[in-house]
């Protein structure tokens, strides 16, 4: 017993070395658990930023030219979203400004809004936007459906006034104000609601395609390798182990500038416990290491990672929740989003690193991770185990006869 234990943890030694060793020399591993991590949130980060627009031009066309259309563009034009820079004679002139990029918007009044007003009856006025960006569209918007309430309360109270006088004491203003309060996005950001999301899935990719090109790197050398045909197999349970410390190792430092410094450096919200964050992603990682070995079985050179990446980068992010609700997709996908480590990952780094969350209260994430980790390294043991290993020794017993009928 003492001797099959004293031969596992040198076998995990041997295999932690071999993999360190492997993988500092191999330049296509150190790019994904260095360029990936390091430079992938930075350039995203950059070019959401900044998070909101404001003072995007606008062009007026006014129908109505009376007090109360006057009104409406200052109001707008006070607005940190909107720039009135001039008016337009006509909605075709608007459309060549427009064409130009001298404005990105056109608020076209009819005749008739103030006569409609007085009326009280309903009197709208049509924007119209560039939605090439869609923040600058989302910034009109915003401002005009703030104006519109703003006028539109000031109209009820003073219609109310006129009714019944002394109504005026007990109702003024908007008789229903709105105070809208983004908890985790201050800024109301694109930057701050997608970024979080997309720091984990950079870290679950990394895992992934690093631990796959491995794999090829094994099926191309692997005599360099350490894999000799001519020996007895090595114990595959501890140098899987050895190369996941490998990994785990090697990812410290990328993990910690992910999930600290990035939002540190450009203002994301971080309301979390950084130790307890790390606790939480730590199965994740697991899970993407299994998920790793599981891809291993297809991946025969170390190019073909990529084509790997272009496939699962795309589908990961969908399923993962961030561009679309999970609760809101079929059954069929929500079940096969529940697979993907990422898609737990994110939403239990939202909550605790957005929304302050703790560990205890992201428990339903946590324990999902800790049992798609099992479940993919156990997958991924029986892939390398009966069918990685068996094409490895083959390989390199190819590449022994080769050499021997090369000498001979």
């Amino acid at each position: 017993m003492w001797k099959n234990l004293r031969s596992q943890f040198k076998a995990l030694y041997e295999g932690y070395v071999e993999e360190f060793r492997y993988v500092l020399h191999d330049g296509g591993i150190v790019l994904f658990f260095c360029f990936l991590p390091l430079a992938y949130p930075i350039i995203y980060s950059l070019i959401y930023n900044p998070e909101v627009v404001r003072d995007v031009r606008m062009v007026v066309v006014d129908h109505d030219r009376t007090p109360k259309s006057r009104e409406l563009v200052r109001n707008l034009d006070a607005c940190q979203e909107v720039w009135i820079t001039g008016y337009a004679a006509d909605l075709g002139e608007a459309r060549r400004a427009m064409d130009s990029h001298d404005c990105y918007g056109i608020l076209e009044i009819p005749e008739g809004f103030q006569r409609k007003i007085g009326r009280g009856e309903q009197s709208p006025a049509v924007m119209y936007c560039d939605m090439s960006l869609l923040l600058r569209y989302r910034g009109f918007l915003v401002a005009a459906t703030n104006v519109a309430q703003e006028m539109g309360s000031e109209i009820l109270a003073s219609k109310i006034d006129e009714t019944l006088p002394i109504a005026a004491t007990i109702s003024t203003g908007d008789p229903l104000p709105i105070d809208n309060i983004s908890l985790g996005n201050i800024e109301n950001g694109f930057d701050s609601f997608i970024m979080p999301g997309v720091i984990v899935l950079i870290l679950h990719q990394c895992i992934i395609l690093a631990s796959g090109m491995a794999g090829g790197g094994r099926r191309e050398h692997p005599l360099r390798m350490g894999v000799d045909p001519r020996k007895p197999e090595c114990h595959l349970g501890a140098r899987m182990i050895a190369e996941m410390l490998c990994y785990i190792t090697i990812l410290i430092p990328p993990t910690l500038f992910l999930l600290h410094y990035v939002p540190l450096m450009f203002a994301f919200p971080m309301a979390g416990n950084i130790l307890e964050i790390f606790t939480f992603i730590m199965p994740m990682m697991l899970a993407c290491l299994g998920l790793g070995f599981c891809f291993q079985g297809i991946v025969w050179e170390r190019e073909s990672v990529f084509l790997l990446w272009v496939v699962t980068s795309v589908a990961f992010l969908f399923l993962s929740g961030l561009t679309w609700p999970r609760y809101a997709m079929s059954p069929f996908w929500h079940f096969v989003s529940g697979l993907v480590p990422a898609t737990w990952g994110v939403e239990g780094f939202i909550k605790m690193n957005t929304n302050g969350s703790t560990l205890s209260q992201v428990s339903p994430e946590y324990i999902r991770l800790w049992i798609l980790a099992a479940v993919y390294l156990a997958a991924g043991y029986c892939v390398r185990r009966w069918w990685v290993m068996p094409a490895v020794r083959q390989r390199a017993s190819a590449i022994l006869r080769q050499q021997s009928q090369s000498e001979g």
